[in-house]
Formats: structure tokens, C-alpha cells, sequence
């Protein structure tokens, strides 16, 4: 689970707002049916609406490291955002910035459809087709396709880290895009984090995405394009239980092709100060995000401290 208390204000606003929330919270169920057969079942809680959904329910055929077959609900291939999630991302809020993880999605990222993934070595690639009227309203087949490479440590699966907190080191590019009826959303990732030694952990993530007509942060504007920079440090020395880690990041994102609506930019500053307990299983952290538009929407900033378990 997620849940925060955070201060919240929107420039013109009526005043500030002050939240506990439970962001969200997820039941992992996974297992294998023969030797070659898997399937997962997960679950999340939308704090929002209050609801529970139908995260992940696909069944998973491995027939060696190079073929893999997943059919069902699932992410899709797409930037290393969406392959990490909320909760294996580095920082706290990573979603709010108009650039990572933009593509469309049936349901918190998830799409349903049929995917073929593989590892070669230190590549990795992913190629799928998944149901557009779901995702997009388009009836049309939505197509996608991930390729990835690790120059250092390979990281072994599909799913992705936003860090591994020194236990790989990692330097790795990645590209993927997203395809229906013409139109398109493109990104192109990056991840370098390195433990040195006696020294603590260096983590650098940056990320480029260009939505040309599918996905994107605002359904008014056709095409918004950006890029963020993110860096983070975690010390080596253990206070009490965990370690303290410091991030920042900075975002850039425009948007144009709004018919009649001005085009606009959007900065997002996020500041965080972690205490890391048992790297994503327990982890402490307070978070600042300043979110400013030239145009269309008005400022808001958020102030907190959120709270990560899992089992």
C-alpha cells in the first residue's frame, strides 16, 4: 500500500487543502499452472473513486528465455515508467509531470491484448497488439513495441526499477512507441544507477516522449512532447533502521495543437528526502512538487510525506 498526508494549494484557488489519503493499495496473486504455464492476478484500490479494480489477469507461456507469451490484461510495452509503476519508481510522485507514461491505457496503464517478450543476452524486446476500443475508442488495433538494452548488469524479466538501490549496476536505453490508425506515442528512457564504493548509490533517469495524436496528458491538445532529468543519491551509512536518500527532478512538457485553445507549457519541480528501510518493501518519504504552467492552467504545488509498504 500508499498513503500520505499532503498540503496542496492551486494559485487563484479558494486556499489550501490539507489530505490523508490512501493513494493505493494492490493484492499480488501469481503462480504456475505447469511447467510453461503462469498466470497473475492483481488487484488495485483507486483512492479516488473509493473502487477496486482488475489490475493484471493474463496468462503467461514461457518457452525459454527468448519466447514469452502473455494474453489478457497487463502493461503493454512502453517506457520504463509504466514498467516500473508507483511502486517501484525511485521517486514519489512520477506521474504529474505531462511526460512519463502517457501512452493509453484501459486501466492504470494496464491494456488488454496479446504480447510477445524476450531476452537476448543484454537485450531485451517486446512486441504486442491490444484491443484500441478499450483504450483509445478506436476499434482499431493498437499496436506496440519495446526494445531495451543494459550495457552493465542485465536486468532480468520484464518488469523494470526506477533504481535497484545498489544491488545491480545499471546503465541502460530504451525506446518505445505505440501505434493506431496513423497515430502515435513515442518515448525514449534512460538509467544509469551505480553503487560506489563505501560511497552509497548514484542514480541518474531521464526520459524524452513525443504523443503525436495518442495519449498524452490532455485530451484537448493533439500532440504534446517533453523531457525530465532526475538524480538521486543514496548515502551509504545506515541511520537506524534505513538509509536517508536525496532526489530531485525537473520536467519540461508542451503542448500545442489544441484547436481554438492557446498552447501552453508545463515545469514541474519535484524535491524529495527518503528514508529507505528495506528499499521498496519499506520506505519513508517526503516529497515537494511545484507544478507551473505559462498558459491554460493555473500553479499548484504539494508539500507531504508518504508511506510505502509492501509484502
Amino acid at each position: 500500500m500508499q498513503t500520505s498526508f499532503s498540503h496542496n494549494k492551486t494559485t487563484g484557488g479558494t486556499g489550501s487543502t490539507d489530505e490523508f489519503q490512501l493513494n493505493s493499495a494492490r493484492i499480488y496473486i501469481s503462480g504456475p499452472v505447469t511447467e510453461q504455464i503462469g498466470f497473475m492476478f492483481n488487484t488495485e484500490y483507486d483512492g479516488v473513486t473509493n473502487k477496486v479494480g482488475i489490475l493484471d489477469a493474463a496468462a503467461q507461456f514461457t518457452f525459454s528465455p527468448q519466447v514469452h507469451i502473455w494474453a489478457g490484461r497487463f502493461l503493454p510495452p512502453s517506457d520504463r515508467a509504466n514498467l516500473y509503476g508507483p511502486y517501484y519508481s525511485n521517486q514519489w510522485g512520477p506521474y504529474n509531470d505531462g511526460i512519463q507514461d502517457g501512452y493509453p491505457f484501459a486501466y492504470t496503464g494496464r491494456d488488454n491484448g496479446v504480447m510477445w517478450w524476450g531476452d537476448f543476452q543484454k537485450l531485451k524486446v517486446s512486441a504486442g497488439a491490444f484491443d484500441g476500443k478499450t483504450t483509445t475508442g478506436n476499434k482499431k488495433v493498437l499496436g506496440a513495441v519495446r526494445v531495451q538494452y543494459d550495457f552493465w548488469d542485465k536486468e532480468e524479466g520484464y518488469y523494470l526499477n526506477g533504481t535497484y538501490y545498489g544491488d545491480k549496476n545499471i546503465l541502460a536505453i530504451g525506446g518505445a512507441t505505440q501505434f493506431q490508425s496513423g497515430n502515435t506515442a513515442t518515448t525514449l528512457d534512460f538509467l544509469l544507477d551505480k553503487k560506489l564504493p563505501n560511497m552509497g548509490v548514484f542514480s541518474i533517469e531521464s526520459e524524452y516522449s513525443n504523443y503525436n495524436g495518442l495519449g498524452g496528458y490532455d485530451g484537448r491538445y493533439s500532440k504534446s512532447q517533453g523531457a525530465y532529468g532526475l538524480a538521486a543519491y543514496l548515502f551509504p551509512k545506515a541511520v537506524g533502521m534505513g538509509k536517508f536518500q536525496v532526489l530531485g527532478k525537473f520536467a519540461r512538457a508542451e503542448f500545442t495543437q489544441g484547436g481554438k485553445l492557446a498552447n501552453f507549457n508545463q515545469k514541474t519541480t519535484e524535491v524529495n528526502v527518503n528514508y529507505v528501510i528495506k528499499q521498496f518493501k519499506a520506505r519513508v518519504m517526503s516529497f515537494y512538487q511545484d507544478i507551473r504552467y505559462d498558459a491554460v492552467k493555473p500553479n499548484t504545488y504539494h508539500v507531504g510525506l508518504g508511506l510505502q509498504i509492501q509484502m
